[in-house]
């Protein structure tokens, strides 16, 4: 049956899929943040996952004032790359696995959980960033990746607790698809930013190590953390860190850490990275 056998969280910056495109990645600003992803890009080498449940957050791309779900599932063949204002990003069509996310979408939905199911979408920066920043910059993706798309744009987002039990349900979901297959759960988005009003440029590197600790070793009291205490600690756009929360559920109980990285800043932006193992 298919697996989870691990979890990822990252920041999806767009700035650092810029920084990839254009060639910048050994400049004096980047090349600091991008080594601590060489570890992970080694790592992904060996452990060669099969399909990748990708939560992420959609940038107004495939959906926009007019129509938010709270959840999404992307249960198409494949993921075009959209243009987000300066042409699509150079990178590979995202292929999905509609047989899995089909049966993720089944189980989740009489897990009382509702998912909206999109069979065609575009994909933008909060999930190809992610890829390109593990995989680097292959002719096609070596994984296949069931998305999932979470709203923290527009109030009022999931609660962080909402989003821990939708982890457990991932899990319940995957393990029960009759398939050998290695399945890792990426959450993605944050750390602490605020990229308007009066706070703009906000970083709190106390609140965000705090939070990779508890990630790892206490998540019930990350998933108790109501959305004020986001937006007070980690600004306007930290509330991206409840997706984080949904890799921690599917994770189960206890984790070992592989590795972590924290790097500020990033256009104007805190940079976490967190490569965890379910130990049971």
């Amino acid at each position: 049956m298919a697996r989870i056998t691990s979890g990822v969280s990252t920041s999806h910056v767009p700035a650092i899929g810029a920084a990839i495109d254009l060639g910048k990645t050994e400049s004096d600003y980047w090349a600091p943040m991008f080594k601590g992803y060489e570890w992970s890009k080694q790592w992904i080498k060996n452990e060669k996952p099969d399909v990748i449940v990708l939560v992420y957050n959609d940038h107004a791309s495939a959906f926009s004032l007019e129509m938010i779900p709270t959840f999404a599932i992307g249960c198409g063949e494949n993921f075009e790359i959209c243009d987000e204002g300066f042409g699509p990003r150079p990178v590979p069509v995202v292929m999905g696995h509609p047989e899995l996310a089909a049966h993720m979408a089944q189980s989740l939905i009489l897990d009382e959980f509702d998912m909206t199911v999109i069979n065609e979408m575009k994909v933008d920066h909060g999930l190809t960033v992610p890829l390109s920043l593990m995989f680097g910059q292959p002719e096609a993706w070596p994984v296949k990746v069931v998305p999932i798309a979470v709203n923290v744009v527009q109030y009022p987002p999931p609660t962080g607790n909402r989003c821990f039990n939708l982890g457990k349900a991932i899990r319940r979901a995957v393990e029960s698809f009759d398939e050998d297959l290695n399945v890792q759960v990426w959450g993605t988005g944050g750390m602490s930013h605020q990229l308007q009003g009066e706070r703009a440029g906000l970083i709190n590197p106390v609140f965000d190590n705090a939070f990779l600790d508890k990630m790892v070793n206490n998540p019930e009291s990350l998933a108790t953390i109501p959305h004020l205490e986001y937006l007070v600690e980690a600004g306007s756009e930290g509330i991206e860190l409840v997706m984080w929360l949904i890799m921690r559920g599917a994770m189960g109980e206890k984790v070992n850490e592989l590795h972590r990285f924290y790097h500020v800043p990033a256009s104007n932006t805190a940079v976490g990275h967190l490569i965890v193992e379910p130990t049971n």
